[in-house]
């Protein structure tokens, strides 16, 4: 049943012109009728009129693309190739269409916020990037919200995102890619593998983190949850989680990063810790962004065809491309092996059972690590790290 103008006015116990003076801005109302109202729009999930030339058509010439962080190239990247799609004639009367970012932040209520706008404004199209929040509330929530914008006629595409009933998908083979980089380590002979997680209430990390533990299981390798630490997908919190990974456990020889930026995090403090990449320590992230390559040594990591993948989600959410069979189309990563990753020299690391290394001038690495870790050179011989004489 469609909500009413007059039913906001009977919730919020005003009068229906009140009502409108609220929703319009353009005459002064009393702070705590405006909160009164407001609320009660946003109970009833009222959806503000446009302009009666948007009311003219099923929706307006507004696309929205939502994404967690427009400064990461991750989200960069999609949007930018989504609103090459959008742009040009093709609107109401063949006028230009308006694509409009809404950086999220990664906030729950940001997200529904910028949803509840766009459905406000009749928009002709939302694409949705990124993995989701894995809280249920929230779920049913963000799924309401999309079945109301595809009710109204607006196309709702997911781009990097998992399938929902409410919309057309364009998903990333996340678990795949964990798997094969993961693999790729251990084919090299790393066993001892770190592993840097993003957000643990983001799919994406569940499912790169998923396919990790997989190659682990397939290789008969302890799953040691020391192993694992958890952050945010930036450069400290790379750089924070790798000091924390060796303060666990000394003997790692890898480590696998949720994705590139949190890798040049890890190759900063394996740095700063006086061991080289890959020497003593590999190295690889996911997503191949394009400062990856261009890294010293170049990342190892799993490569999204991101704005492919964005470009397509542009496309079918302006009707010029099919949806894919099925309402959704998985992408797969692409291995991209490169300088960071290598064969553990001399065993399986610097520490626990492994003889020690000498760092690049020569100097004694157990010593180097026994003062980043705040143990003693004893300390580290204890566990068969052999001094260099």
């Amino acid at each position: 049943m469609t909500v009413t103008l007059a039913d906001v006015a009977a919730r919020a116990q005003v009068s229906p012109a009140t009502v409108s003076r609220v929703l319009n801005g353009n005459y002064p109302v009393a702070a705590s009728t405006r909160e009164r109202v407001l609320k009660a729009v946003d109970e009833l999930d009222y959806v503000l009129n446009g302009p009666a030339s948007a009311l003219a058509a099923a929706t307006s010439d507004l696309v929205g693309i939502l994404v967690n962080d427009i400064a990461d190239p991750f989200f960069g990247i999609m949007a930018a190739a989504i609103q090459s799609e959008i742009g040009g004639p093709g609107g109401r009367a063949g006028g230009e269409r308006l694509g409009v970012v809404c950086n999220t932040g990664g906030s729950p209520e940001r997200e529904l916020t910028y949803l509840t706008l766009l459905q406000r404004q009749r928009a002709a199209a939302v694409v949705l990037t990124g993995g989701a929040i894995e809280d249920p509330a929230h779920l049913t929530a963000v799924g309401n919200k999309l079945r109301k914008l595809a009710e109204a006629g607006t196309r709702v595409v997911l781009c990097g995102r998992p399938p929902t009933p409410e919309a057309i998908a364009i998903t990333f083979d996340n678990r795949g890619g964990g798997q094969l980089l993961t693999e790729h380590l251990i084919g090299l002979g790393h066993r001892r593998l770190g592993y840097i997680a993003g957000p643990e209430e983001r799919t994406t990390t569940r499912h790169r983190l998923e396919g990790h533990r997989a190659a682990l299981a397939a290789a008969g390798i302890e799953d040691d949850p020391r192993r694992t630490v958890y952050g945010r997908y930036d450069r400290l919190s790379g750089y924070e989680a790798t000091l924390e990974l060796l303060r666990r456990d000394p003997s790692l020889t890898a480590v696998v990063a949720a994705n590139d930026t949190v890798a040049l995090g890890a190759c900063a403090a394996l740095r700063d810790s006086g061991l080289r990449i890959p020497d003593d320590v590999s190295v690889a992230g996911f997503d191949d962004l394009p400062f990856s390559i261009d890294a010293v040594p170049a990342l190892t990591t799993v490569r999204l065809p991101l704005s492919d993948a964005g470009a397509r989600a542009g496309r079918i959410a302006m009707g010029r491309e099919e949806p894919p069979p099925g309402g959704i189309a998985t992408v797969r990563g692409e291995l991209m092996v490169r300088g960071s990753s290598g064969v553990p020299r001399r065993g399986e690391g610097w520490g626990a059972d492994c003889p020690g290394r000498a760092g690049p001038d020569g100097s004694n690495q157990a010593s180097h690590m026994a003062k980043t870790l705040r143990c003693t050179s004893v300390d580290l011989l204890n566990f068969g790290v052999k001094k260099a004489s």
